[in-house]
């Protein structure tokens, strides 16, 4: 297996077994994921900045069985930025990739899927993003899942979020907003909660905030689980270990008629990032306040 030298940022960077095709239903190898890496970068870094980050990693290809990874690993060359983080286990030495040198790095361990805090290392317990998420049984037509995403879309606009949404590359789709960090997770899980809550019992034949799945039926789950400390959902950008090397997609509200939730490959993504900016570019500069949303969440009373 052939090794291939690359400088990034400065940093001399050996990628090994570049020709191994991590997915072999797509022959995508690991030399295409990191192209892909190196592709998104200047789109995708600005959304993995400063956060702790837990990395899915497939070093056997996703045929196999791939694992988390929370823990930066002793061999990480220094130069790769950790922060030391609270954990019900004590502490966790999280990686913080905040430049392509790092980014093409943790693609060469096999990182496919890169996931993210909703919050950021210098306020830990003050997330900056609220995420709900749309997780369907299979059959679901994508028709319905768009239409709750605009209920989802309406409802954050009447108590004053900036809606944002994300094809995640699996199975369904983010809605997310961005917060001023005024409030700390305690406060916006519950907030999270009360506004699933108010979606599921608009249309509860189709909606349901039961967390066992077994209370579920065939409902589209609205998942509030990501507004806690520690968890993460996954970054703009990242590719999927799923069949046909999907991309996780943050889109333009009058592009998700057209959407599906694993409807972008590295080709396409290459070819989107060409002529359209990243839709959540400027979402920091919507932030609100969670609290003030929470208000007028409940003035609008049943």
């Amino acid at each position: 297996m052939s090794t291939q030298t690359m400088t990034i940022n400065g940093h001399d960077l050996k990628l090994s077994k570049v020709e191994k095709e991590l997915f072999p239903d797509d022959h995508v190898s690991k030399g295409d994921m990191v192209e892909h890496c190196r592709s998104v970068a200047a789109a995708m870094l600005p959304h993995l900045a400063d956060r702790p980050l837990t990395l899915r990693r497939f070093p056997d290809g996703i045929g196999e069985s791939g694992f988390f990874q929370k823990h930066a690993s002793d061999y990480f060359p220094d130069w790769i930025r950790t922060e030391r983080m609270d954990a019900e286990e004590g502490t966790v030495d999280y990686v913080v990739c905040d430049d392509e040198a790092a980014l093409v790095y943790l693609a060469n361990q096999a990182a496919i899927e890169f996931h993210i805090w909703l919050s950021r290392v210098d306020k830990p317990d003050r997330p900056d993003r609220l995420v709900i998420d749309l997780d369907p049984p299979d059959g679901t037509p994508v028709a319905t899942l768009r239409e709750v995403a605009r209920r989802a879309r309406d409802l954050f606009s009447e108590v004053g979020l900036t809606p944002f949404v994300q094809a995640t590359g699996g199975r369904g789709f983010h809605v997310a907003a961005p917060l001023d960090r005024s409030a700390d997770f305690d406060a916006v899980r519950e907030f999270a909660s009360d506004l699933a809550d108010r979606l599921a019992a608009a249309d509860p034949d189709r909606l349901t905030t039961a967390q066992r799945k077994a209370k579920r039926g065939d409902r589209i789950f609205l998942d509030c689980n990501r507004n806690a400390y520690g968890q993460t959902f996954v970054c703009p950008y990242s590719l999927r270990a799923r069949p046909g090397a999907p991309v996780a997609t943050p889109l333009d509200w009058d592009e998700l008629g057209r959407a599906t939730p694993n409807g972008q490959s590295p080709a396409s993504m290459r070819r989107r990032l060409a002529r359209k900016s990243d839709p959540w570019a400027d979402m920091d500069a919507h932030a609100a306040s969670a609290h003030d949303a929470r208000k007028r969440l409940l003035a609008l009373g049943d």
